[in-house]
């Protein structure tokens, strides 16, 4: 009777820790075009498409429940998210801003050349937020969280989570409508449990990573 009477907050401080699984998975395969929101970027390629339709279905296949279900504000994160959200019906996907794509410092200077020194910075105070709000023991019961969003995040949360030279993110590469997860112990511990997984992508269908070919859906000509 008496812990009717507690605030809310009280009761939320007395939780036991739990441990948090998230699940990251990188938007789909997807084409420049010029004529898209220069803050959004373009939509999916057809290919981009099918990728996340075969995300969604390994997601899906997975034993449990998402506890949460998160996506990036730009557009290809988004049409990930929407093919996905068909083999979840009923649930929805918060847009959160920090996972946006940008570029943070690397020790690799030949690929941030030609970025701004305040644009890297603004990065990595953005990466800085996700990882602290998001990569941290559940509280009360066990919760798994899915994240949908980009190669930059995701291998930047890795390093984090292994807690080595946050500018060695460049050192992994994720495909496209690739599978990462992380767990959080209840203490604070992480457990880096995969990578870049694409065993629900056909060899034929795979894209985004080093040594990956470019694929068309295309029909191509008639010899």
């Amino acid at each position: 009777m008496l812990l009717s009477l507690l605030p809310v907050a009280s009761i939320g401080a007395t939780e036991a820790p739990a441990t948090r699984t998230i699940v990251l998975v990188r938007h789909g395969y997807y084409l420049p075009d010029a004529k898209a929101d220069p803050k959004l970027g373009p939509h999916l390629a057809p290919i981009g498409v099918a990728q996340a339709h075969l995300a969604g279905a390994r997601l899906a296949a997975l034993p449990g429940r998402f506890d949460a279900m998160y996506v990036s504000p730009v557009q290809r994160a988004r049409d990930t998210a929407a093919v996905i959200a068909g083999d979840f019906p009923g649930r929805h996907f918060e847009v959160v801003d920090d996972l946006a794509e940008c570029t943070p410092p690397t020790r690799r200077t030949e690929v941030t050349a030609d970025e701004k020194p305040a644009d890297l910075a603004a990065c990595a105070r953005q990466f800085d937020r996700l990882f602290a709000d998001y990569f941290k023991p559940a509280h009360g019961h066990a919760r798994t969280e899915l994240m949908v969003c980009h190669g930059n995040v995701i291998r930047n949360m890795v390093v984090r989570a292994l807690g080595v030279d946050s500018k060695a993110w460049l050192e992994m590469s994720v495909g496209n409508a690739s599978i990462t997860r992380i767990l959080v112990e209840a203490d604070g511990r992480f457990k880096v449990i995969s990578v870049g997984d694409v065993g629900h992508i056909p060899p034929s269908l795979r894209t985004g990573a080093t040594g990956d070919a470019e694929r068309s859906l295309a029909i191509p000509a008639l010899p």
